[in-house]
């Protein structure tokens, strides 16, 4: 069995273009995985291979690489940084043990770095800090250490000096050796020198050099004695506080460098193998009772011994099949076994094992406590699900994802797509659980849901790569609905007579509003057998029938009690169905009477805003007819929650985004259906007249 404590599990996370996939790029050619690194600006990197991600220059998906330094094996994911894609960012955390966060020179901590941030907080991994492109104009190494402290409200622990700014940066200072490391311009990652530090540095290298050591003794009160006595720890025992307090997130030793000009990234693997956890050195992962959720107390101890417990948080199609990325907690997975799925209840053996090397695998016979792998033609298993031992069946703790908050409807241009199209959207629900669809059963289109406007967006355009269907998209929809407001007492009378048996039926009712979510309720207090007892369903039927299509402007009705009170029958023309068709006509008749009335759907919306836009944010809001109903000041910002309809919610993404300066972030769900103002309810009906048109 392989050694747990030489293992890495590291994410890359950072906001777009901070340069996560070249940084990732740097390590595979640092690592001898790859011969040539390739450029993401020339669309060849080696983990962006999607059509979509090369075009835009954007990662999508996250995509799993194994690779060796120092012989520790490093299992590293690289994230897409982009906002609608946080939900792959946040099940890569979910499976990781430690993280490199990389922050660009120039631009600093982001807003969706401090999302990934967030999310990294709340997943307890500890990382390191990269400042990236300080070749760059206006790159400030200092500026971007005070940004992490201010608005991260986290601490870094400076382990390394720039040498050189912008365009003169050509190297940096390890506090800890003293040592200089110097790049050529060759471009090469290899080609540098150890040197002794700069002159006109060295009294900058020696104060933040204390700093590293006063912070990393805390970890040690003997150290930390000693020290205050004037006695300098070994580098050894610093390297071992600072793997403690990286492991305690107390604080994340910061490097920094060029990756697109092969400039530092050494020292950051170095990092990572001395400070970063091995999969033993983390909190195991807890167990919950499949039934309620709950934790169960017992955690799945990341060893060999144990019995099979492993999570699959990723599925990906390709031209190899079907690619399940699973993280094995505990236990050995061999090829040929057969384990549960718990969320399913149902076995699956297991086929070939792969370890992934972006878009290139290795074959395995086994895996084992610690692993990240690829299984090829899992059949039932989704993202979030437990992979267990069958005799020992567990649950570890689901994922959970957040609500879309978009919809369009899409039809297939043509007939023979859209059996094409039913398989590939059941596909692409499979690998992107923030992806959901449903069919319109009033409109008969299929709605596309996610998590705004380019995740969408790249789901069309998938479909139209990928699997080749051709879709007409539409305007994003809003489901109204119908009710009464006044009570009507009323009759209708149906009479029909033209040779042979006619048809009469006479109803004598009561319409009213219904309590809030009660649908629709049908009673009868007929006495004296005027209606007689078997024409009660047939009247309910007639009722029922036309609560689908509202009098307004054709939505479902919502709340509507009907009470039969009296009415009249002919011994020979009554039928069920003439006072099912009498009821109908009563519906039709009372309906506008009783104040009909629009409702809409109003969304909890749930915003987050720097401090500094809070007020532009809920006048926003207002202008949207949001009603405010909290704040909360947090450390890196304020979260505003409100009730806003959902017809005003639309490209709302992209309008806070401007008056945030691309910080402000939201999610929303669905609350409750309230009544429409007025002017609104107009426009509304004039258009759905127009449509039936």
């Amino acid at each position: 069995m392989t050694d747990l404590s030489k293992y890495r599990n590291i994410g890359i996370f950072a906001h777009v273009d901070a340069g996560k996939t070249t940084t990732t790029e740097r390590i595979l050619k640092l690592t001898g995985q790859i011969h040539k690194t390739g450029e993401v600006h020339d669309g060849e990197s080696t983990t962006d291979f999607m059509e979509q991600e090369a075009e835009r220059g954007i990662t999508i998906q996250s995509a799993a690489v194994s690779c060796f330094w120092n012989d520790h094996r490093l299992n590293v994911i690289d994230t897409p940084g982009h906002v609608d894609f946080t939900v792959e960012v946040y099940r890569s955390l979910k499976v990781l043990d430690g993280g490199i966060g990389v922050f660009c020179g120039s631009g600093g901590v982001e807003p969706q770095s401090e999302t990934n941030w967030r999310y990294a907080n709340e997943s307890e991994v500890s990382r390191i800090i990269f400042v990236n492109k300080l070749d760059r104009m206006g790159a400030d190494f200092f500026n971007v250490v005070d940004q992490v402290k201010n608005v991260l409200a986290a601490n870094p622990l400076v382990m390394v000096l720039p040498i050189g700014r912008e365009e003169e940066f050509v190297g940096v200072v390890d506090l800890l050796s003293r040592k200089a490391y110097v790049w050529d311009d060759s471009g090469l990652p290899e080609n540098y020198e150890i040197q002794d530090v700069p002159a006109d540095m060295v009294d900058e290298v020696e104060q933040y050099r204390e700093e590293l050591i006063e912070t990393a003794v805390e970890q040690d009160d003997d150290l930390m004695e000693a020290y205050m006595e004037g006695e300098e720890p070994s580098i050894d025992d610093i390297k071992r506080c600072i793997r403690k307090g990286t492991r305690d997130l107390a604080f994340f030793p910061t490097f920094c460098g060029s990756a697109f000009k092969n400039k530092g990234v050494q020292l950051v693997l170095d990092a990572v193998v001395d400070y970063l956890p091995a999969p033993t050195e983390v909190d195991p992962q807890p167990l919950t009772d499949p039934e309620t959720g709950e934790p169960t107390g017992e955690v799945a101890t990341v060893s060999a011994d144990e019995p099979l417990r492993a999570l699959a948080f990723k599925i990906m199609d390709d031209r190899f099949g079907a690619l399940t990325f699973i993280r094995i907690y505990s236990g050995v997975m061999n090829k040929g076994d057969t384990i549960l799925n718990s969320a399913t209840g149902k076995t699956e053996r297991i086929g070939r094992m792969v370890e992934m090397q972006a878009d290139e695998r290795n074959e395995l016979t086994t895996a084992q406590a610690g692993d990240i792998i690829a299984v090829v033609g899992m059949k039932n298993v989704q993202t979030g699900h437990t992979l267990c031992d069958p005799k020992h069946e567990c649950t570890l703790e689901p994922m959970i994802f957040p609500e879309p908050v978009i919809s369009i409807a899409v039809s297939p241009k043509d007939k023979g797509s859209t059996e094409k199209m039913g398989i590939a959207i059941g596909k692409m629900v499979a690998e992107d659980p923030s992806f959901q669809v449903e069919t319109d059963e009033d409109s008969g289109e299929t709605i596309l849901k996610g998590m705004g406007e380019l995740h969408l967006d790249i789901k069309v355009d998938i479909l139209k790569r990928t699997y080749g269907v051709e879709l007409e998209v539409g305007q994003p929809q809003v489901a109204y609905r119908e009710t009464i407001t006044q009570a009507v007492e009323d009759s209708y009378t149906h009479k029909k007579q033209s040779g042979g048996s006619g048809q009469f039926g006479k109803i004598d009712y009561r319409i009213k509003p219904g309590e809030p979510n009660s649908g629709f309720t049908f009673s009868s207090t007929v006495v004296g057998g005027n209606v007689p007892k078997e024409f009660w369903p047939a009247v309910e039927k007639g009722f029922a029938s036309m609560m689908e299509t509202g009098v307004l402007a054709g939505f479902p009705t919502l709340d509507v009690e009907v009470e039969l009170y009296d009415g009249g029958f002919h011994a020979v023309d009554s039928s069920a169905i003439a006072f099912e068709i009498a009821a109908k006509g009563a519906f039709r008749q009372s309906m506008p009477k009783a104040g009909a009335q629009l409702l809409e759907p109003i969304m909890h919306v749930d915003v987050f805003s720097p401090e500094d836009n809070v007020g532009d944010v809920i006048g926003d809001l207002n202008r949207r007819r949001g009603m405010i109903k909290d704040q909360q000041a947090g450390a890196t910002g304020v979260r505003i929650k409100a009730d806003v309809p959902l017809s005003e919610m639309f490209g709302y993404i992209g309008h806070l985004r401007t008056i945030t300066s691309g910080r402000g972030q939201f999610s929303m769900e669905f609350s409750h259906y309230s009544a429409c103002p007025a002017n609104v309810a107009e426009e509304v009906i004039a258009k759905a007249k127009e449509e039936k048109k």
